[in-house]
């Protein structure tokens, strides 16, 4: 007669698989520091924007001329030797020029902007303040395309025209832009750099400087074409494939009014954002977004190097 199978207990039962981890970042350094000064104000609504800035936004608010001091003050005792302004529209903020002023004394610094808001008097203003500090000033313009069509497609029409003539008169007035130029298509990034700059000559700039950075499936961007898919993370990333020098998040944090975040990708992410004061962001970090997997798989950062 045969036996009858015992019903499963919770110890002959097999254990459920533990979820696949995520590798930790750990903070090597504190050498950079972005701050979002233009919060998420902005004169253009951009179709691709991972943080969705745009006019009259005030998610994340202005920075003033003080707070900055004291995030550069907080930064600058942690070790921190550069600068990254962002937003929004840096160029939206009334004392941007008095800001860049006061950081310049302590490191160099780089403001990122879509280069339609560069006037005479303003590109005259900046040189003046680049000129007379103690480290460099570096401008970052953005572009979505080489062309009006494909550029206007996501900042809007007009926008590629005022953002040519911006750049051509920001080395009229000698000051080299840094061209960044979102990579829309799977080129590679060497072909995509060599085609930008011919093309950015035959526009009239002389000496363009250029970089490229990958879209993120974040913001707007995930309205427009889709959000990161189940199989675009780093879960289960083993410890003998991670390289912890390879993320710009190794070596930076972002601050913004509402707080410091690991960087400025993720300060409109849940679990960007890491305390109140920069001494509060100095731990490791779980690459549990898709941006993680962006910045991974394309070794892509958003400082100039």
């Amino acid at each position: 007669m045969a036996v009858p199978t015992p019903p499963p207990t919770a110890t002959s039962c097999p254990a459920p698989a533990a979820p696949a981890r995520f590798p930790v970042q750990p903070l090597l350094h504190l050498d950079a520091l972005w701050i979002q000064v233009a919060g998420t104000l902005c004169n253009l609504a951009c179709t691709h924007c991972f943080i969705s800035c745009g006019p009259g936004d005030e998610r994340h608010a202005l920075m003033g001329r003080a707070e900055v001091r004291a995030r550069v003050a907080e930064a600058l005792a942690l070790g921190v030797k550069e600068f990254y302004f962002t937003g929004g529209e840096p160029f939206l903020h009334p004392e941007m020029e008095e800001i860049l002023e006061d950081t310049l004394a302590h490191g160099p610094c780089t403001v990122l902007t879509n280069g339609t808001l560069f006037t005479r008097h303003r590109i005259a203003e900046l040189r003046c303040v680049g000129d007379g500090a103690r480290y460099s000033l570096e401008l970052r313009v953005s572009l979505d395309g080489l062309g009006a069509a494909e550029h206007d497609r996501f900042r809007g029409a007009g926008s590629f025209a005022r953002t040519i003539e911006g750049l051509r008169a920001l080395e009229e007035g000698g000051l080299l832009p840094i061209v960044t130029l979102t990579r829309t298509t799977d080129e590679d990034p060497l072909a995509s750099t060599k085609r930008a700059l011919e093309a950015l000559r035959a526009l009239g700039l002389t000496r363009p400087r250029v970089k490229t950075l990958p879209l993120f499936q974040l913001g707007r961007e995930s309205r427009r074409t889709r959000g990161y898919a189940a199989t675009e993370t780093l879960a289960g990333l083993s410890c003998g494939c991670f390289d912890p020098t390879r993320l710009q998040c190794g070596s930076c944090r972002a601050v913004t009014a509402r707080g410091v975040y690991v960087c400025p990708l993720l300060v409109e992410e849940p679990g960007g954002r890491m305390g109140d004061r920069l001494a509060e962001a100095l731990g490791p970090f779980e690459l549990e977004h898709g941006a993680c997997y962006t910045c991974w798989v394309t070794g892509m950062t958003c400082a100039n190097g």
